[in-house]
């Protein structure tokens, strides 16, 4: 199978080629395309270069000085959920830290250095403590808010893209009870509402009914569930800005991508 690696440079991206090339040597049996994308400069290019990078579940290398640029490659990777490797920022806020008069002259270079390491367990602590509708007076800080009735896969959605780097909030749909009203000053653009056909969720509620021992009530019944279902969508519907995703047989992946085209049409 044909791997492709996509090179962003701001210069010929030549340094970034040989470097590749000197770690490919320990990956013999791998096969690699490369593409390099020189002399990029703007915030268009680095989205077409990156959303093609997502179309072929490509890894992305870039060499680019610019501190801005590098921000906004980091920031479309994460959007398009492509994983970017930064082979000169590091190097740059390394020589900054050791070449510096006064260490208190540059404030932040480790962080900088670490930043999207940092960037993860922020997001993953954050999300894990906002799991199941907590803190919901923190909701304003989520960049993701993911809604919908128990096993809806929330929580594997949210901890996904979690450890992408993003801040996940998920609050649950109960039959009778009105959503937090935090949850309407979110910008409508970033919340999504997971769905699913009622006898796919049944099966799945089973699961858990089974695993816990039974005696859960209507929580499995298929009539208890439909009844949830159509709350919920009640909802749903009184938010046209909110995106509606059905979860039916859908992989974790492929329901984070969703999110994330959605979080890219209100970033364009």
């Amino acid at each position: 199978m044909v791997q492709q690696v996509f090179i962003i440079s701001d210069g010929t991206g030549r340094t970034a080629e040989q470097v590749l090339n000197a770690a490919l040597v320990q990956f013999e049996n791998s096969n690699i395309q490369t593409k390099i994308y020189p002399q990029v400069s703007t915030e268009k290019q680095i989205q077409e270069i990156i959303s093609e990078a997502s179309m072929a579940k490509g890894l992305v290398l870039h060499t680019v000085v610019s501190k801005k640029l590098r921000d906004i490659i980091n920031k479309q990777g994460l959007l398009y959920a492509v994983d970017t490797i930064d082979l000169i920022g590091p190097l740059l806020a390394q020589l900054s830290h050791h070449f510096s008069y006064l260490p208190s002259e540059k404030p932040g270079i480790y962080y900088e250095l670490n930043k999207s390491y940092f960037k993860r367990i922020e997001a993953v602590e954050y999300t894990l403590r906002h799991d199941d509708g907590q803190r919901i007076e923190e909701l304003d800080k989520a960049e993701i808010v993911i809604l919908g009735v128990s096993r809806t896969v929330k929580t594997p959605v949210s901890l996904y893209l979690a450890h992408k780097g993003w801040l996940v909030a998920n609050i649950p749909i109960v039959l009778g009870m009105e959503p937090p009203k935090a949850l309407f000053k979110i910008h409508p653009g970033r919340v999504f509402c997971l769905t699913t056909f009622p006898n796919h969720l049944a099966e799945l509620r089973k699961v858990r009914e089974k695993h816990l021992g039974g005696n859960l009530g209507e929580y499995a019944k298929p009539s208890f569930i439909m009844k949830e279902l159509e709350y919920a969508n009640t909802i749903f519907r009184h938010q046209p800005g909110w995106t509606k995703i059905d979860i039916t047989n859908k992989p974790i992946e492929e329901i984070s991508m969703e999110i994330l085209t959605g979080l890219r049409e209100i970033d364009e």
